[in-house]
């Protein structure tokens, strides 16, 4: 008898699914989806998957408020992630509906993540544009490590950032990395090394695609190429919203 309870219990387990994804509840009002979690006194770690390597967050234990079981991902993102999107075609999507250049938004998510769509900084941003959890949300994306979702609410931000600065690629990018708070309070590029790196890093890779474009095709890159362009290609601001 004994033995067919310890039988009937594997089985059990053996039905049930080992890593059952988790909501950790905020108290801030925000909820992260996570596989698994674990917490060290005054820190929580929250695991992006269930492999021991994967990507995390750590976030103070006094904000979670709760921890409860995720719902089941719908079909259609279950469809979604066992077919992944080519890159190039999301950026391209993204960068038709917001009109942003498509190179430009190929910079910013080369600099921000390598491209690598489960990323994660130690401070919590995620996926290949690293949004926090809080932009995320106010920009309605429901799953960061979502390549099209995550380069479509991250472009957006970038487009408001173009916009509020007249298309300036510096204090956009700044803004991007530091907080408009930061370009406002400095009346431009902050003062920080990160930033400036970042903002230097984001221009050089962007400078490198246009000007290989145009030494594969100089004629079309002539008739194409606005003035602003050819200014940034010489490390100062320009135009990169609403251009190819």
């Amino acid at each position: 008898m004994r033995r067919f309870l310890q039988l009937g219990l594997v089985g059990l387990l053996m039905a049930l699914p080992l890593h059952a994804a988790e909501l950790a509840n905020l108290r801030n009002g925000f909820s992260i989806r996570h596989q698994r979690h674990d917490t060290v006194g005054d820190t929580t770690r929250l695991y992006m998957d269930a492999a021991p390597d994967s990507g995390y967050i750590d976030v103070p234990t006094a904000e979670v408020e709760s921890f409860e079981v995720a719902p089941p991902d719908p079909p259609e993102a279950t469809a979604q992630a066992q077919q992944p999107q080519d890159l190039n075609s999301i950026v391209s999507s993204a960068s038709a509906r917001n009109q942003v250049d498509a190179d430009f938004i190929a910079s910013v998510i080369r600099a921000e993540s390598a491209n690598n769509p489960h990323a994660v900084s130690p401070k919590g941003a995620q996926g290949l544009m690293q949004l926090m959890p809080q932009t995320a949300s106010m920009l309605g994306v429901k799953n960061s490590f979502d390549p099209a979702e995550n380069v479509d609410g991250g472009v957006r931000y970038l487009r408001d950032l173009l916009v509020l600065y007249n298309n300036d690629m510096i204090k956009a990018l700044a803004a991007y990395n530091a907080g408009p708070q930061r370009v406002q309070q400095y009346k431009g590029l902050p003062p920080y090394h990160e930033t400036h790196a970042y903002v230097a890093r984001v221009i050089k890779d962007y400078n490198c695609k246009k000007l290989a474009k145009r030494k594969t095709q100089p004629q079309a890159a002539a008739r194409h190429q606005p003035a602003s362009k050819a200014v940034i290609a010489q490390g100062g601001p320009g135009s990169v919203a609403g251009t190819d």
